[in-house]
């Protein structure tokens, strides 16, 4: 893992110096995989060409506290934008009544938002958190968290997330919460998936699962979230 680290690390230095830009930006969502990505371009690039954005709307409190936790030790550059003042006006601007997936995804969308105006201020590349088990599965928001210029954790399963941790030093914490979009108190992935990370890990690994419901469930989400991983169609003639 410390070699992969290494290659994805070498990686990053390539792409942002092939942008011609200056560094990388990024969500800090007080999560594992946003602190993973941290300290990967905090040990690539040094830490005045990352910056970590803390973007609560309608948030849980504690995110917030270990997003500052991890920017405590790597000590990395950041900046907090409170979007929930936003994301009110956005709803009402457009009117009527939202369900929790379209909330979460405007949420999301904002983030995209501020993270490219904070990217292009200062001629940054704005860096995607998505793991594999997420990618795969589509667990992510269209043109939200995965509209960036680079996904540099995409090929790792979330359980190689969690050794890279290890040996970039997250804090254990952050390492052992349960992942969470952070929608609500108590809300999971696990639970909204409706299997764990280990199972999903292993079927994505070697295609083999013991539950046949997850199985079922895993492939249904595959097929439906197949667009998001497409480049947009387009009529040719």
């Amino acid at each position: 893992m410390r070699n992969i680290i290494n290659r994805c690390e070498q990686w990053l230095c390539n792409e942002v110096e092939n942008a011609h830009a200056s560094g990388i930006v990024l969500g800090l969502s007080g999560g594992i995989d946003s602190s993973v990505l941290a300290a990967i371009g905090r040990e690539a690039l040094g830490r005045d060409k990352v910056l970590g954005i803390i973007m609560p709307c309608h948030s849980i409190d504690e995110d917030e506290a270990d997003a500052r936790l991890l920017i405590k030790a790597l000590d990395i550059n950041f900046m907090r934008v409170d979007l929930s003042g936003v994301f009110d006006l956005e709803l009402d601007a457009i009117g009527g009544e939202f369900n929790s997936l379209v909330k979460s995804n405007l949420k999301a969308r904002l983030r995209m938002v501020t993270l490219y105006a904070a990217a292009q201020s200062k001629n940054f590349l704005v860096c995607g958190t998505s793991n594999k088990s997420e990618y795969e599965t589509g667990y992510f928001t269209k043109y939200g968290d995965s509209g960036v210029d680079l996904m540099p954790l995409a090929n790792f399963l979330k359980r190689e997330i969690r050794e890279a941790a290890k040996i970039l030093n997250v804090p254990e914490k952050i390492i052992n919460k349960a992942p969470s979009a952070g929608l609500y108190e108590g809300q999971t992935d696990e639970g909204d998936m409706g299997f764990s990370y280990d199972v999903l890990d292993e079927y994505l690994a070697t295609g083999k699962i013991d539950d046949e419901k997850a199985r079922e469930r895993i492939d249904v989400m595959r097929r439906r979230s197949e667009h998001k991983r497409k480049p947009i169609p387009i009529f040719k003639f």
